[in-house]
């Protein structure tokens, strides 16, 4: 599963190509995508930019709109020019957001949604996250209150825990844990 370092490039990949643009074409092959996004008013309006909050992406719209993914294991986003592809994948896209210039392909992601401000404020997973490591707003008094209420957990378990620390995977928490000397199945 990419950890939060990935969603990072991503998303600041995906806002190079797309912030500030105007949505051409949106097509899903989640139905209920589809529908959302006909609905919410996707086409039409500018990409006010690409977030990643932990392991999810946000692509933000000026009507408050978002698109919503989580790559799982399998997903990933691409981005290519406009016209006619060069190959046929075997399965549909999840999503093609099209904007002058640019074509932004997600394939393969468990969590496509549209989502509208309200929503996305309410949204289980969303509003549960801890704090970002990489925001530049990471504040690690907080995360270290947050471990600490996690204290019946190995410390391994709980870097893993996104509503402890948001985007940490097992990567950098083995790499984390190793360089300072910590076992991960130490108490926290």
């Amino acid at each position: 599963m990419p950890e939060g370092d990935t969603i990072w490039r991503t998303a600041r990949t995906l806002e190079a190509a797309l912030a500030g643009r105007v949505v051409l074409r949106f097509q899903s092959s989640l139905p209920q995508v589809a529908a959302a996004s006909r609905r919410l008013g996707i086409v039409g309006q500018n990409v006010r930019g690409v977030e990643a909050r932990g392991k999810h992406l946000l692509v933000r719209f000026d009507n408050g709109v978002v698109l919503h993914t989580h790559q799982g294991m399998k997903g990933s986003w691409r981005l290519r020019r406009p016209g006619p592809s060069p190959c046929r994948a075997l399965a549909a896209p999840r999503v093609v957001l099209e904007v002058d210039g640019a074509v932004a392909i997600c394939r393969g992601a468990p969590v496509v949604e549209v989502l509208s401000p309200r929503a996305v404020r309410d949204h289980p997973a969303l509003s549960r996250l801890g704090p970002d490591v990489l925001r530049p707003d990471f504040d690690p008094r907080i995360a270290r209150r947050r471990l600490r209420t996690r204290a019946d957990l190995e410390i391994g378990v709980a870097l893993l825990d996104q509503t402890v620390l948001a985007g940490v995977g097992n990567v950098y928490k083995s790499e984390v844990l190793f360089s300072a000397g910590v076992s991960p199945f130490a108490p926290v």
